[in-house]
């Protein structure tokens, strides 16, 4: 049964859950736990190496994935590079999700406002 692990701040959307059960035969989608969404939420912008600091989360996968399941990675560049390569030495397939970008703009009281809606397209592998 594959799964998918969740490393990013929001929740997803009904559109990515039935683009992943669909397409990426996914069964079950684990959130990480709140103490760790903390932690990939958080990632301090002054320290210069973020290992330390992402190692509980290195140490949830390590005991939870199994080898093809999926890891949704978004957030800090850096933090996500790191788990990015973690997600592949684990045997996992490490992915992120696309969108596409509608812009609206419209006049409000003489300004212009300008709104983006995003649309999810597909999960893409890293």
């Amino acid at each position: 049964m594959k799964k998918m692990f969740l490393l990013f701040s929001h929740t997803l959307t009904k559109e990515q859950e039935v683009d992943a059960i669909q397409n990426l035969k996914v069964k079950e989608f684990v959130y990480l736990p709140k103490n760790l969404q903390k932690i990939w939420s958080n990632v301090p912008a002054d320290i210069e190496n973020v290992d330390e600091f992402l190692e509980p989360i290195k140490e949830f996968l390590k005991q939870n994935v199994n080898e093809k399941d999926f890891v949704l990675i978004q957030g800090d560049f850096g933090a996500t590079c790191k788990m990015v390569s973690f997600a592949k030495s684990l045997n996992a397939i490490a992915v992120y999700a696309t969108t596409k970008r509608d812009s609206v703009e419209k006049v409000v009281d003489g300004k212009i406002v300008k709104t983006s809606i995003f649309k999810h397209i597909m999960f893409r592998k890293f």
